[in-house]
């Protein structure tokens, strides 16, 4: 796609800030783990694959690539000894995905743990340009970061429909929804939908009551992390007499290389 089997050391000279504050200098011969899903992808896609020695269970795409690149454990439960052991010299983590003593853990043993944080679409485009500033890769990032600008032209220019609230539901037993200050509440913003104020939390367990379904317009039941299925959609329709859709997960909550295609799943789900 925009995948380059080079790192651009023309441009290796910058320095880049991460998410918190820490500065990295541009470093073409890194050993690069990613605890990140997501940025996993988007790594591979920068061309930077060869360099990546360790990855969670969780990174799954590319498929092809990263079948060859050894697993440390799950996003939430690294496996810190194996880790260690690949002796990298930089691991991407992000503040949702992975837990705060593991960053504390890496940080002994690990010269660059780079923080990364999107909240909203367009982060996406800070964060190529600091992976594929740090790791070398900046005329990747820049392809990349321009074919974004176009998707986002795309779904800016289509017709707005109506507004609508609606409830994005990413659990059940118990049931849980997003916050307004979640990415996910933020790519929903981009045509027009929002999500209701379920109480404190970027993740609150909620309960179904009349109040609840006459205040939201449609549901939506992601396809992660639980695997809501159309048979979940069928029953919960039934039960609450309003409209029911399964959503792609990874299309509305992925950044980095997903999010291409997220936006253009936007544009199809406002239709």
């Amino acid at each position: 796609m925009l995948n380059t089997t080079m790192t651009d050391t023309a441009t290796c000279r910058a320095t880049y800030t991460d998410a918190i504050g820490q500065t990295f200098a541009a470093a073409p011969g890194a050993r690069i783990v990613s605890l990140v899903p997501s940025i996993t992808e988007l790594l591979c896609d920068l061309g930077l694959a060869p360099q990546l020695v360790a990855r969670t269970g969780f990174c799954i795409h590319p498929a092809d690539t990263v079948r060859a690149i050894p697993k440390v454990g799950g996003t939430k439960d690294v496996n810190l000894d194996k880790l260690r052991k690949l002796a990298p010299t930089h691991v991407v983590v992000n503040i949702d995905e992975n837990e705060k003593p593991t960053f504390d853990a890496l940080r002994a043993f690990v010269p660059h743990v780079v923080v990364t944080h999107p909240l909203a679409p367009r982060d996406n485009l800070d964060l190529a340009r600091l992976m594929g500033g740090i790791f070398c890769a900046d005329a990747a990032a820049q392809a990349w970061c321009q074919a974004f600008e176009a998707e986002y032209a795309a779904l800016q220019a289509q017709p707005k429909g109506p507004p609508q609230t609606v409830l994005y539901c990413i659990w059940q037993d118990p049931w849980m929804s997003i916050s307004a200050d979640t990415y996910i509440a933020r790519m929903l913003a981009e045509i027009g939908w929002r999500i209701p104020d379920l109480g404190p939390g970027r993740y609150p367990a909620f309960e179904w009551n009349a109040a609840l379904v006459d205040g939201i317009d449609q549901v939506l039941l992601s396809s992660e992390p639980y695997r809501f299925t159309d048979v979940h959609v069928d029953a919960l329709e039934k039960q609450i007499g309003k409209p029911v859709q399964l959503v792609d997960g990874e299309m509305m909550s992925w950044y980095g290389s997903r999010a291409l295609r997220g936006l253009r799943y936007l544009r199809e789900l406002r239709g």
